[in-house]
């Protein structure tokens, strides 16, 4: 039997234009990996060919890895590539995993999600107007702008959770095997 990330979903404009909206974001961030990578590569060289790393280029790798990782949430939901248990769905119907989805993301997905994103507000906005740096001398500035990713990714994982939400319900409303 095949697993829900193969199956098909109903064609909903509301949830396309979502759907479309996070796929062109997730398409450009993705192209901070490879300025990750890049710069990886300059501080390994910096620190082992040359003796001396810098602080603001390791603040960058984890700043860029947050971006990447944080943004990269709402593309799996999205493409539905994340991480799933399809040993109980396989046996399932596809009525009975629509239904289980529906029942995960309204119980466990979007409770999580509004309690992180509401949190970060706070969050972020008392880094902001404290204008938070790094504890290192060297260290970047405007550590608010790096911790503004959090409210952000989440809102956007909320859409693609919210989109596949009404995916489910519409091909269960349609009778969809």
């Amino acid at each position: 039997m095949e697993t829900l990330a193969k199956r098909s979903q109903p064609r909903v404009p509301l949830c396309d234009a979502i759907d479309s909206l996070i796929l062109r974001i997730g398409q450009v961030v993705m192209w901070v990996n490879l300025l990750l990578v890049a710069i990886i590569i300059l501080q390994v060289t910096l620190r082992y060919g040359f003796g001396s790393g810098h602080p603001m280029i390791e603040e960058l790798q984890w700043h860029l890895y947050a971006v990447g990782v944080m943004f990269g949430l709402s593309y799996a939901q999205t493409t539905d590539s994340h991480v799933r248990v399809d040993v109980l769905a396989m046996r399932l119907s596809e009525n009975a995993v629509r239904r289980w989805e529906i029942f995960g993301i309204l119980v466990f997905l979007l409770p999580f999600l509004w309690v992180v994103f509401y949190h970060s507000l706070d969050f972020v906005a008392d880094s902001w107007r404290t204008n938070e740096r790094s504890d290192a001398p060297l260290g970047l500035p405007w550590r608010w702008a790096i911790k503004a990713v959090i409210p952000v990714s989440f809102a956007l994982l909320a859409a693609a959770a919210v989109s596949r939400l009404i995916r489910d319900v519409v091909a269960l409303s349609r009778g969809a095997r």
